[in-house]
């Protein structure tokens, strides 16, 4: 079966990008003419031919914080950073680390660093003929998201913000974009950890994904609370690896979707191989 989303989630060219250090760690991968755009600032950051730099005399998080949240709002002022969300995402390469600083979500991409995100999938199994059907919900994203506008998408899906663990981002989104209520959300199961490195529009795409699987009871009718979606659809199998052949679903929906899939025993072998390296990160991620 052929599936874009397989090769769009490795599409990355190191070549057109610097290394993003801070403390002497990688935590990021900006775009060569993006970097260009840092030399304004020769106090925050030291530009080379192999690495944009966070200059040492910034070296604590809060100080780091700051200046980089002077650059982050001149740059958006000036259309080089888009999406403003007013949401705090931490500099750090693994979840549980502490900050080395933290920005505005919008300029994540920009800096190419590590994020997180956590997916559902809304499962409802229906019984025919004597065999399990498997129904997906499937969400469409509305069109004033400022990241893929209009696409297919999980039934849940989010991005983690600063001072949320994995479980609670999972509470909390379940409830915004579907009104799944606390007490259901918390029954989800956890599947596995997706790890994507991908060039867009915005930056570098680098992120792990922590996907949950829900089965959802059969009457369960999904209402969006946030205006981020615009409407759910109650798919069948087929009608899902329809989505998935056609890359109608956006690539970490699509993924989230395999990986529920995998499970469920839906996914023929050789699908199977080709995931198999997501689930360990990319040779070229931060740190």
């Amino acid at each position: 079966m052929s599936l874009p989303c397989l090769p769009a989630a490795r599409s990355f060219d190191a070549a057109r990008h610097l290394p993003f250090v801070i403390g002497r760690v990688q935590v990021g991968w900006i775009r060569r003419e993006d970097a260009a755009l840092l030399a304004r600032w020769p106090a925050v950051f030291e530009l080379g031919q192999h690495a944009v730099v966070l200059t040492d005399r910034l070296a604590t998080e809060a100080t780091r914080s700051d200046a980089l949240g002077e650059v982050i709002e001149a740059l958006a002022a000036e259309q080089h950073i888009v999406g403003w969300r007013d949401e705090t995402y931490a500099i750090r390469n693994a979840f549980e680390d502490l900050p080395l600083a933290l920005i505005e979500r919008a300029a994540s991409r920009f800096f190419g660093i590590m994020t997180f995100g956590v997916n559902l999938n809304g499962v409802v199994t229906a019984q025919a003929a004597h065999t399990a059907q498997l129904n997906m919900w499937i969400a469409r994203r509305s069109l004033q998201k400022p990241t893929d506008p209009g696409m297919l998408d999980t039934l849940v899906g989010g991005g983690i913000g600063w001072g949320y663990s994995v479980p609670q981002a999972l509470v909390k989104e379940a409830w915004e974009e579907s009104g799944i209520p606390a007490e259901l959300a918390e029954q989800a199961r956890f599947g596995g950890v997706l790890h994507v490195l991908r060039e867009i529009p915005e930056g570098t795409h680098a992120e792990q994904l922590y996907v949950y699987d829900l089965e959802l009871p059969a009457d369960f009718m999904p209402q969006n609370q946030d205006g981020e979606v615009s409407e759910h659809c109650l798919a069948p199998l087929e009608q899902v690896l329809d989505h998935l052949r056609t890359g109608s679903m956006t690539v970490d929906a699509s993924l989230s979707a395999l990986d529920c899939l995998r499970r469920a025993g839906k996914l023929d072998a050789a699908t199977q191989a080709q995931m198999a390296g997501l689930y360990r990160a990319p040779e070229l991620a931060p740190g």
